[in-house]
């Protein structure tokens, strides 16, 4: 992922580093779950959804839900 992923790209990206928080039934975004290798593509994914919340685009209820936070 050399250029920036779109924003359904950047979502499903983001998926994979979602986890379960120690506090109960609640979940966050761990980027430390990415592989160094891979960490320039997933802040890359947030800096495109974080964007589009920014724009309006989304809202961060929204974009919590997509992500299943």
């Amino acid at each position: 992922m050399n250029s920036l992923p779109s924003f359904d790209d950047a979502v499903t990206l983001l998926k994979t580093a979602v986890k379960y928080s120690t506090i109960k039934n609640q979940k966050h975004l761990d980027l430390t779950l990415a592989n160094a290798q891979e960490r320039m593509n997933f802040q890359k994914a947030l800096m495109v959804v974080q964007s589009s919340v920014k724009r309006g685009e989304v809202t961060q209820a929204e974009l919590n839900e997509k992500l299943g936070l």
